[in-house]
């Protein structure tokens, strides 16, 4: 199942339990379609808090046990009572795309990571409460391959994100590698670029493998899919460090040649 800028997360797969794919699915579809409305086109920002304004509107109705009228959030209703899920997730979603429309640079990594906190990270502790799972433990993991790979996803799209006007790379880490917003407008690949790129892989590759237990301490296919999730978020690092840095024009993806290698790696 394609969901563009969750393309690392091998979403609603054949390994997970068949009474599973569909509520992940509907937890993906939420995700995907709200993401959509903050990346909407030439729609003007205050239209597209509004938009995003009726999905917490949806959610509070949820909250009082009523049925909202839209499709998608009466299958939300249905998983989130279902399954006993939080709904505190699906807000914080809804608040880090909401930041999208309003925000597009960084100071610090603190910032980016406080951003990662709530627009990757309540995916898998939603999918951890699915699976009956969510301690303490599990949800700190989980936590570091989220916004592992939402970095992941940061750095393999800085050409497209620098086109619809956001730069993710943090502020003081750019001037401290002596690069500047130029380069990115100029796909200009130099020594400092790759300096900078090296740093931001190493750390999101030590959030990786830091998460990466999770996929031993779960059972079963669960298991499985968490490694191979987190093998997918390793082989895009892998890729974009053997480009040189260059996402510009070698955008690492994962290919049908990569599957085999990361299902041997995740066994």
């Amino acid at each position: 199942m394609s969901v563009g800028h969750y393309e690392n997360f091998p979403v609603a797969s054949l390994l997970l339990p068949a009474r599973l794919r569909e509520p992940v699915a509907v937890i993906y579809r939420f995700a995907r379609s709200a993401d959509d409305l903050a990346d909407e086109g030439d729609v003007p920002p205050q239209q597209r808090l509004e938009r995003l304004q009726r999905y917490r509107d949806a959610l509070a109705q949820i909250a009082a046990g009523r049925a909202p009228a839209d499709p998608l959030f009466r299958e939300v209703a249905r998983i989130v009572a279902a399954h006993r899920l939080p709904l505190a997730p699906f807000h914080d979603l809804l608040d880090a795309f909401s930041q999208d429309v309003t925000k597009t640079r960084y100071a610090d990594f603190a910032e980016l990571r406080d951003y990662c906190r709530r627009s990757a990270n309540p995916v898998g502790r939603l999918l951890l409460h699915l699976f009956e799972r969510a301690s303490d433990e599990n949800l700190r993991d989980s936590d570091a391959i989220c916004s592992g790979l939402q970095l992941t996803n940061f750095w393999q799209d800085v050409a497209l994100d620098y086109a619809r006007r956001r730069v993710y790379l943090p502020c003081d880490e750019m001037a401290r590698f002596g690069v500047d917003e130029s380069q990115i407008a100029q796909a200009r690949c130099d020594d400092a670029w790759r300096a900078l790129i090296a740093f931001q892989i190493a750390r999101t590759r030590a959030m990786l493998i830091a998460g990466a237990p999770l996929g031993r301490r779960l059972p079963g296919r669960i298991g499985l899919e968490i490694r191979l999730t987190v093998q997918g978020g390793l082989r895009i690092l892998d890729k974009l460090a053997a480009a040189g840095a260059d996402m510009f024009r070698s955008r690492p993806v994962l290919r049908a040649l990569d599957w085999p290698l990361l299902l041997a790696r995740a066994l």
